[in-house]
């Protein structure tokens, strides 16, 4: 992409040169839409854009986030009974639902199957949302995008994660290997873990 015509229509429209923070954050837009018109042309879906302006985690991303999550605790009368994280010592957090945790959530609650579906919906929004400020512009592929939303809906590390600072840099084979580190729950390594992490880093490496 000849990045000189947009600079220079951007500086046209402000009327002034550019500082070198804007410089960067055009360089980071530029970058995206290669990336986005890279996905386009090779058959890929890019990234839908949620009401706030944020990026939407794509079916990708949900199949497998639900391969992993599922609706546990399903009772006779159809309704789903919060449950004790099976891998923590102490049984925290409870969950409900697709994976749903967090205040409100113990031991007793009993959710209807549109209250699960509507709590993911807002949930996994939040969390695509949190990817994508924490990834801050850098050129990401949907499959890329939805694997870390994936992760972070698991780990809640997306910021804290060096497998977020080597993909802003660019060097996408170290951050695949990335994923393998975060098998553990309370110092164990969980046989689901190492799963879920295989399928989002196949997911990330996938074109």
């Amino acid at each position: 992409m000849n990045r000189k015509p947009i600079f220079d229509a951007v500086r046209k429209m402000l009327g002034r040169g550019f500082t070198n923070a804007e410089v960067k954050q055009l360089d980071k837009a530029c970058d995206f839409a290669e990336a986005s018109l890279g996905a386009s042309s090779s058959g890929r879906n890019i990234p839908s854009t949620s009401e706030d302006g944020g990026r939407s985690i794509g079916a990708a991303g949900l199949k497998l986030i639900h391969s992993f999550e599922g609706c546990e605790k399903r009772q006779a009368d159809g309704t789903f009974a919060a449950y004790p994280d099976p891998g923590s010592r102490d049984g925290t957090p409870w969950t409900i639902g697709w994976g749903s945790t967090g205040p409100g959530i113990h031991k007793g609650v009993v959710w209807t199957q549109k209250q699960c579906d509507d709590r993911f919906k807002v949930d996994i929004q939040k969390y695509a949302n949190a990817v994508a400020k924490a990834l801050d512009g850098s050129p990401t592929t949907p499959n890329q995008f939805d694997a870390l939303v994936s992760f972070h809906y698991n780990t809640g590390a997306i910021r804290r994660a060096t497998l977020t600072k080597l993909h802003k840099q660019g060097k996408f084979a170290e951050a695949e290997a990335q994923f393998g580190r975060w098998v553990k729950n309370d110092g164990t390594v969980m046989r689901g873990l190492v799963r879920r992490r295989k399928a989002e880093a196949d997911l990330y490496a996938k074109p």
